[in-house]
């Protein structure tokens, strides 16, 4: 039994989702105390618990604990089962959070799985199904994952109601990656979408976001677009492309922020990523740990920022592997993570 106290380091529900699909990986039984203790609200909420009913479908998990607001929880997975899994959050809590809970285990099954989620696909703290899209799932592919992502509906804050779909294939995740140096910038690429709202809301995210990032001296295009959905909402998503790696940040409109403010968040984001060495974004850094842990060689990932995040999470990948993780550099800084397999 892997013991986890999730009031340790961030002390958010990445420690929850990262131990429970370590946990269907390696077939290790485990119990995590202190839930989500250093959040306003502790324990299991919404997309939280969901991520666990999920986890224990795909893994036929026996638990306890597994109520909403539960603050303790014993996780023993049987084995990992293929199969069409739907999932509905009740809330707009992240499905992109509850995806990735389980993406990583099901690559590992015998057969196709066909996974849908309803809850938000465009809500704060969690990455926006366009960057899963656009950003993740590419990376993923790149070391031998093998699915693919639409969106039915997109879901925004604070009503939900989004749907995604991912279709996962059987893969042998084996393949390692390094990604230290970006090289040039080739371009800006993005897309400025709106849902139920006009599309000179869109048009003016563009506008601010060309504007800002228009002394990178690169093409740029991004795309208007509108989202199916039965709400409104707005977002927009930048993504820089270099000769090597790429890094990705998203603005999302809330009710009195003007369109300009959402272009802001993200170009600023971008901006911000540019002064550094990174070749990744610090999110995807963080993404990535787990789906890298079973490589058969040495990973190497150069992120724009060492973030509480990316330290707790491997934290928890050492406590359920033998991986040996090296993170090289100071909290909120560049650095160099450093994965490296343990036979």
């Amino acid at each position: 039994m892997i013991e986890i106290d999730g009031s340790q380091g961030e002390g958010g529900g990445q420690m929850l989702r990262s131990s429970l699909s370590l946990s269907l990986m390696t077939g290790k039984p485990m119990r995590i105390t202190n839930i989500r203790a250093r959040r306003p609200k502790p324990g299991l909420r919404a997309q939280h618990l969901k991520s666990v009913e999920a986890a224990a479908a795909v893994g036929q998990a026996d638990t306890e604990g597994a109520t909403f607001g539960s603050q303790n929880l014993i996780f023993s997975p049987r084995g990992i089962t293929a199969g069409q899994y739907q999932f509905d959050i009740g809330t707009a809590g992240s499905t992109s959070l509850v995806l990735q809970t389980v993406f990583t285990p099901l690559s590992l099954a015998n057969q196709s799985s066909t996974i849908t989620i309803t809850g938000g696909t465009h809500v704060k703290w969690s990455p926006a199904y366009h960057y899963l899209r656009m950003h993740w799932l590419p990376h993923m592919h790149r070391i031998g994952f093998r699915g693919d992502l639409a969106l039915d509906l997109a879901g925004f804050f604070p009503q939900g109601g989004g749907r995604i779909r991912t279709e996962i294939q059987p893969s042998d995740p084996r393949i390692s990656l390094s990604l230290i140096e970006r090289g040039d910038l080739q371009r800006i690429e993005g897309l400025s979408a709106v849902s139920n709202l006009p599309e000179s809301i869109a048009i003016r995210q563009r506008r601010q976001a060309l504007r800002r990032l228009g002394g990178l001296g690169c093409p740029m295009e991004v795309d208007i677009t509108h989202l199916p959905s039965r709400r409104k909402g707005t977002m927009i998503i930048l993504k820089a492309v270099f000769e090597e790696s790429q890094a990705c940040y998203v603005g999302l409109g809330e009710r009195g922020k003007p369109a300009e403010k959402v272009a802001d968040e993200a170009a600023e984001a971008l901006l911000a990523f540019m002064v550094t060495d990174g070749a990744i974004d610090e999110f995807l850094a963080d993404q990535l740990l787990v789906p890298l842990t079973f490589a058969s060689g040495v990973s190497e990932i150069r992120t724009s920022k060492v973030t509480q995040h990316l330290i707790t999470n491997a934290e928890v990948i050492q406590a359920f592997t033998t991986t040996e993780i090296e993170i090289l550099g100071e909290l909120g800084e560049p650095g160099l993570v450093r994965l490296i397999p343990v036979s």
